[in-house]
């Protein structure tokens, strides 16, 4: 696969709920359910018209689901498709600032069960079904009960079955999906990863994923805005120089240069944009006006952190 193969899809997390995980906050004054809906969709409309036709939502996106039901059920076009995920359920319930957890995890059966039967409505369009966010604490891979359901689903409906993943021990939790089989068939068949400049841990066994010919869907390519220059990040700071030079030189954004990165050295099947607005959307997919050279791209490998340093940082940022 080479790299000219990577689409640019776009994932709801921040589309579908007023706040969302981020170095910044949103620009939007109005938060209302309604403001919401009708950005989503004019966010949506574009990124189809200009070439977009993966979609990646979740339950816990808030109206993500919805909004994508309800904006491909007034399109209707033919040849867009979507991913959706199940495990976790958003409880903030669209208030602002809310203080407990914005999104409560839960790898049960009863859990797939319900939320199957209000995912599957996404169907014939529904092509990736993932956990979102396996561990191995969650224990949803050792559960003989959930994986036979996944695979009773993907039989049945003939969507492919997947996971995703965060926090230190991705390559662990990918490693032993890649093991699982029902039936002596292979349960997993897409693989969704947090992978950006200063998280490359994934990238071994990633090429693995590739070789066994699944699909890879890039998610977090911005690092949750750690990429553009903050005074917060010091140690960044020599990144940020880097990634402006080569912003410059492409005459692009920040975001399209991250973006790049991952498409050029990583070569997945899908890099998702988290875009909010038209105007990220944008700037996001001027990502594939160029591409890095070999001597960027080793440039910009350079900068990786630890995992438990990045997953640190992460855990610290503020839903705005």
């Amino acid at each position: 696969m080479s790299a000219k193969n990577t689409i640019i899809g776009l994932g709801m997390a921040a589309l579908g709920r007023p706040e969302y995980i981020n170095v910044n906050s949103a620009a939007t004054e109005n938060k209302s359910e309604e403001t919401f809906k009708q950005n989503a969709f004019k966010v949506l409309d574009e990124a189809y018209r200009r070439g977009i036709l993966y979609f990646d939502t979740a339950p816990s996106y808030g109206k993500g689901e919805a909004f994508l039901t309800e904006w491909n059920n007034s399109r209707n076009n033919k040849d867009v498709f979507f991913g959706t995920k199940w495990g976790y359920t958003y409880v903030a319930n669209w208030i602002l600032g809310y203080e407990g957890k914005h999104e409560i995890k839960e790898h049960s059966l009863a859990k797939l069960e319900e939320q199957w039967e209000i995912s599957k409505v996404l169907l014939p369009k529904l092509t990736y079904y993932q956990i979102h966010s396996a561990t191995l604490e969650s224990g949803v891979l050792s559960n003989i009960e959930v994986l036979e359901k996944l695979a009773e689903i993907k039989q049945n409906y003939g969507v492919k079955i997947g996971l995703t993943t965060s926090g230190t021990q991705q390559q662990t939790v990918i490693e032993e999906a890649l093991k699982i089989k029902i039936n002596n068939t292979e349960l997993f068949d897409s693989f969704q990863v947090t992978y950006n400049i200063l998280e490359q841990s994934t990238h071994a066994v990633l090429e693995d994923v590739k070789t066994a010919n699944k699909t890879i869907i890039v998610k977090e390519a911005l690092a949750n805005g750690r990429v553009f220059r903050n005074k917060n990040y010091p140690e960044y700071q020599p990144l940020y120089t880097t990634l402006e030079q080569l912003a410059t030189k492409y005459n692009v954004g920040i975001d399209a240069v991250a973006l790049r990165f991952c498409m050029d050295n990583l070569q997945p099947n899908i890099v998702l944009s988290g875009a909010s607005t038209i105007f990220h959307l944008e700037e996001n997919l001027k990502a594939n006006t160029f591409s890095l050279s070999e001597e960027e791209l080793q440039s910009l490998k350079t900068y990786q952190i630890k995992s438990a340093k990045y997953w640190d940082e992460r855990s610290q940022l503020a839903w705005h």
